[in-house]
């Protein structure tokens, strides 16, 4: 169990010193990513940003993707999807307008930092499908990436298995064999809003002037 994500964020860290002075930039998935890729980056003394990404969830079922969508338009799908393509094409639709509506807020702190040829540490809260994450990856992939690694506090056993496929690393500081929800790995866990999310940015733009 973590505290919270500042603290899973500082063990994290540890688990990734090999990647310290490694040309590596951290990129948190917001909003909860951010925070904790925000910690990581602060801690190995490498560069930090952010690659907003939404997940393609079922009608009426939030947290259960089929697939996700990178801000690039990057799309990635779940090979088991079971919805019409009518269907598949209105929830893109939808999150493609909620992609560009963060993109107005969180863009104006900073903009894509330059990713050709970086080892890049994606970093989220927590993974449960990897929707998200598979997303970034392909996003990282098609922009040039030298190496993509994959690094969160908690994962599913069979998630990691496959993330391990597309990156070249993937770093899980723990695999529960039974898997709920993130916020049960944590004492303190609440979803970050625009401007807390703006909040850690604006910190780290700060701290590198």
């Amino acid at each position: 169990m973590f505290t919270n994500r500042k603290q899973a964020a500082l063990l994290l860290a540890k688990a990734l010193e090999a990647y310290r002075n490694k040309n590596v930039i951290v990129l948190g998935i917001p909003r909860g990513g951010v925070e904790t890729a925000y910690y990581v980056a602060r801690q190995l003394d490498a560069e930090f940003s952010f690659i907003i990404v939404r997940k393609l969830s079922y009608p009426g079922n939030p947290e259960y993707a089929f697939g996700a969508m990178a801000e690039d338009g990057t799309v990635y799908h779940n090979p088991k999807i079971d919805l019409s393509q009518e269907m598949i094409d209105a929830i893109e639709d939808q999150q493609l307008a909620e992609i560009e509506r963060r993109k107005r807020i969180l863009r104006e702190v900073q903009v894509i930092p330059e990713l050709n040829n970086r080892n890049i540490v994606i970093v989220d809260d927590g993974i449960a499908t990897g929707a998200t994450i598979f997303a970034a990856i392909r996003m990282c992939k098609k922009i040039g990436a030298a190496k993509i690694v994959v690094a969160t506090p908690v994962c599913t056993v069979d998630t990691k298995n496959e993330l391990l496929q597309e990156a070249d690393d993937v770093v899980v500081l723990k695999l529960p064999e039974k898997f709920f929800a993130v916020a049960q790995y944590y004492d303190s866990f609440r979803d970050l809003n625009d401007q807390e999310t703006l909040g850690f940015l604006k910190k780290w733009e700060k701290r590198t002037v």
